[in-house]
């Protein structure tokens, strides 16, 4: 089961999958001119922090939205109501980044991403960070995610930089589990139909 450290755990499991992809085939030359995926959060695309946090070159994925996966939420209530303990699936929606000195290069490295994400587009098993506490049957899908390019430009215009090419993508369904059943209420039993004997 994924615990509370799921949500960081499946970031995590991202990043993992596509440096692993980067060390199997650079998107740049020469290959001493290393990629690298990180995980980033608002702060780190301010322009003092761009250097350090994010670097070059590199792809930056960034979580913008935690919401409910409408399709599972049912399904997931059903099951807390058989054992006990809360199951709430969620959709993760990150946006990709690529970071690198030309328009070029930002390409390449947008286009290595793509590819490995639509070549392992299940992340299962070994490939899901061990912080995140899995279940053995547990699985993310990474999918590409239908979102406006004028939606895309508001969220930078929420960012602290520029706007820059980014993709959108959703990982579905990252369950968080309750770690303990709900305690049951109390037991009544009632008993009718019974007339009572008269006393004398």
């Amino acid at each position: 089961m994924a615990g509370f450290a799921g949500i960081a755990a499946a970031g995590k499991s991202i990043e993992m999958l596509l440096n692993a992809c980067f060390e199997a085939l650079q998107p740049l030359e020469p290959p001493g001119n290393k990629t690298k995926a990180v995980l980033v959060r608002t702060s780190d695309f301010e322009k003092d922090n761009i250097g350090t946090q994010i670097g070059s070159p590199a792809l930056s994925i960034f979580l913008y939205r935690v919401d409910f996966n409408k399709v599972m939420r049912a399904a997931w209530a059903g099951v807390t109501e058989r054992d006990g303990r809360a199951h709430l699936g969620l959709d993760l929606h990150y946006l990709i980044t690529p970071w690198a000195e030309n328009a070029v290069e930002e390409h390449r490295i947008l286009g290595r991403a793509m590819q490995c994400l639509d070549t392992t587009p299940i992340i299962a098993g070994p490939l899901l960070h061990s912080s995140g506490e899995w279940d053995g049957s547990e699985a993310i899908q990474i999918v590409l995610e239908e979102v406006s390019n004028e939606a895309v430009m508001r969220m930078f215009d929420s960012l602290p930089t520029d706007y820059r090419l980014s993709v959108p993508y959703i990982a579905r369904v990252m369950r968080l589990d309750s770690r303990v059943a709900a305690p049951e209420g109390p037991v009544i039993t009632a008993v009718t139909g019974i007339t009572p004997t008269p006393t004398l």
